[in-house]
């Protein structure tokens, strides 16, 4: 193994999800009654997408089976990519677990770690690392680590010698829960988020819960926001079960983690089923995110994590729901309090102006023939519209609300 290291208007609720076939997302394990303690056998969840289908491994010691990753690389070179955090507690064991067989070479390269290197000049030493190892069309790239590692691999993979394979293993509840399902890979612009990436799906999502272990406090709240989004969005009944278990998912208790997990990654599955590409109803999973990648934008990138930027923005929409009528207040009490309970923040930072919101969510990729775009709360728990025809007068009360600064 030789080592490179750098220094430092579509509507879905629980109507559409019902219609849903079954085949579209399965799972072995259902835990509508949680388990009072996990089986050996991990979860699995799929992703169908024909014959682009890839299964989402959920449970503990994953990272330890050889045999469940090395079965989804199917040639004999791996590059696994990883980040300066992540390379001291769990590079060896990956890869142990990819050598443990014997016929495989591993190259592995260590990227800085943080949002702010997120951007073209970092993914090129990506490359760089490909082709000195002289890697093929038939090699694996494997992302180790959260969602910046996770999306730089993947645009890396979907784009060396125009495509190789990928693997995700995930290390923090926001990579699990959502950036490491669906094929979303890309990098930061100085200008706007994830406005430079593709569309490319991995071979499989390996979700090893032992890894939150390590997983600061801060890093773990930030990841709940995703899995708040998906109660609010399509699943009235998952939100009511994060109410009811707020202090056993604080507590990381490992039932609760796979739980939540699961259901967050079923949620995911099924809609990226539907509309792989977001040309409609996938934009929903973007609640909170357009005034969330706003605020990361315009504080800077790593300043905020992306789930306390989202938190933020699931907020506000919230609450520009509310004011258009669309929701009942007590959905934006709700949640707004169980935001607050996982510790993530609900009121925009004082850097952010009126004129940054309006500038960054004027290039958001939702917008469209310049006409802001937003996912809003509609109706009962659980469902939302993707929309641009709402009185525009709410979304200035919402700015005037929460933002402070002039």
């Amino acid at each position: 193994m030789r080592v490179a290291k750098l220094s430092s208007s579509a509507r879905i609720g629980r109507a559409n999800r019902n219609r849903i076939s079954k085949k579209s997302v399965t799972s072995t394990v259902d835990r509508c009654c949680l388990p009072s303690a996990l089986s050996e056998a991990p979860s699995v969840v799929t992703v169908d997408l024909g014959e682009r289908s890839y299964p989402i491994y959920i449970g503990s010691g994953l990272l330890d089976d050889g045999d469940l990753i090395r079965k989804h690389v199917p040639g004999r070179t791996a590059l696994v990519v990883t980040n300066e955090t992540i390379a001291p507690l769990y590079l060896d064991r990956t890869v142990a677990a990819l050598e443990s067989k014997g016929d495989l070479r591993v190259e592995v390269i260590i990227l800085p770690d943080g949002e702010k290197y997120k951007t073209v000049d970092v993914l090129m030493k990506i490359f760089d690392k490909a082709l000195e190892s002289k890697l093929d069309r038939q090699t694996t790239f494997v992302a180790l680590g959260g969602g910046v590692i996770g999306d730089m691999t993947g645009f890396a993979a979907a784009s060396y010698q125009r495509g190789v394979h990928f693997v995700q293993v995930p290390t923090t509840v926001m990579s699990m829960v959502d950036s490491s399902v669906g094929g979303k890979t890309g990098v930061n612009h100085p200008g706007g988020k994830n406005m430079i990436g593709a569309f490319y799906q991995p071979r499989c999502v390996v979700v090893d819960i032992d890894t939150l272990d390590t997983l600061p406090d801060r890093e773990f709240s930030s990841g709940l926001a995703e899995v708040v989004k998906y109660g609010l969005i399509r699943d009235r009944e998952f939100f009511e079960w994060q109410e009811a278990n707020v202090e056993k998912l604080m507590a990381r208790k490992a039932g609760t983690l796979v739980h939540a997990i699961e259901k967050s990654c079923i949620n995911k599955a099924e809609v990226v089923a539907l509309d792989e590409r977001e040309g409609g109803v996938r934009a929903t999973l973007n609640l909170g995110h357009t005034f969330g990648h706003a605020i990361e934008t315009g504080v800077g990138y790593g300043e905020w994590l992306h789930g306390e930027a989202v938190s933020v923005g699931i907020v506000m929409a919230a609450f520009m729901s509310e004011r258009l009528g669309w929701i009942d207040q007590s959905i934006f009490k709700r949640t707004t309090s169980l935001l607050e309970k996982y510790r993530l923040p609900v009121q925009v930072p004082s850097l952010m102006t009126k004129q940054l919101f309006m500038n960054f969510m004027a290039i958001d990729k939702k917008s469209e023939n310049g006409q802001v775009r937003f996912i809003l709360l509609r109706g009962e728990l659980g469902g939302c519209v993707f929309t641009g025809d709402f009185d525009q007068s709410k979304l200035e009360e919402t700015l005037d609300s929460y933002v402070k600064a002039d």
